[in-house]
């Protein structure tokens, strides 16, 4: 009996492994070795003619070695601080009129008879077909001729219209997923449509609405085509500002560095976003 307990408890661990192995070694892989390599190049001191220079042993006259003179200039400066916070407020205001606009499709596509849903869904997605920057430029060709191009509000237009598909489907995953019967029984009791939305169907929606906003919000913070095709130099968001890092001045660590700062404000609102929806489904 000891020793059948002890072989599946062996053969459980090695399913655990077999299971949550690959996804581990993945992450290290992909996540935590390059944002290691982006720690260390954040400390050093960008190459002679772009890239890093040498940690030791360099030219005459050449830096060299372990510098925090990148972090200085980033919480030195104001400036920084203000594209982060316009980046945000983009972030932000994509996100919200993304959920307003996806929230009743979504509905609509839960709603519908079963047969018309696969349809529905494959025109939702069915932007992803043409290439991502054709796209973009065919919004130059449309907000051109009411002279809307290299503005706030063409950049906004450009973020709802890439990243709407991604509101969508996980409201309507989850929306497919509430059981009429509650409805049905809040009609019952006396409640009316309007109540019965904001008592029923939005509070069981909260975790879609959380997962739709992590998906909009946080690519849209990196985002820098769109800023840069549709938008004037006032409006360069901190995509931008690591692309022209690494591409434009050459300046790999402060562009390492500021890859970081905004790593970890994505994750610090990857975690908001799922506490409030734990305390969504909790409520729920």
């Amino acid at each position: 009996m000891h020793a059948d307990t002890s072989t599946r408890t062996r053969s459980g661990r090695l399913t655990q492994w077999l299971v949550s192995g690959p996804p581990f070694v993945f992450l290290c892989i992909f996540f935590l070795v390059p944002a290691a390599i982006m720690v260390v190049a954040s400390v050093r001191y960008p190459g002679e003619f772009g890239a890093l220079a040498p940690l030791f042993g360099g030219r005459p006259g050449e830096d060299s070695g372990i510098t925090f003179e990148n972090y200085g200039v980033f919480f030195g400066d104001w400036i920084y601080a203000q594209i982060f916070a316009k980046s945000f407020g983009v972030a932000l205001a994509t996100t919200l009129i993304c959920l307003v606009m996806a929230y009743p499709v979504a509905l609509l596509i839960a709603r519908s008879p079963r047969k018309y849903r696969d349809l529905m869904v494959l025109l939702c997605v069915l932007p992803f077909a043409s290439n991502f920057l054709v796209r973009v430029y065919a919004w130059m060709i449309i907000l051109g001729p009411f002279d809307l191009l290299f503005s706030r509000f063409a950049v906004i237009v450009g973020m709802v219209y890439v990243h709407l598909p991604f509101m969508i489907l996980p409201l309507y995953t989850n929306l497919e997923k509430h059981d009429p019967a509650l409805l049905d029984a809040a009609q019952d009791l006396g409640a009316n449509a309007w109540n019965r939305f904001w008592r029923v169907t939005f509070p069981l929606s909260l975790p879609g609405i959380f997962s739709g906003s992590a998906l909009v919000f946080i690519p849209v913070l990196g985002m820098f085509a769109i800023p840069e095709i549709l938008g004037g130099k006032d409006d360069w968001l901190v995509g931008n500002l690591i692309k022209e890092s690494f591409l434009g001045t050459r300046d790999w660590p402060f562009g390492s560095m500021l890859s970081l700062m905004l790593t970890a404000a994505v994750l610090a609102i990857a975690a908001g976003a799922a506490w409030l929806a734990k305390r969504g489904v909790a409520r729920a």
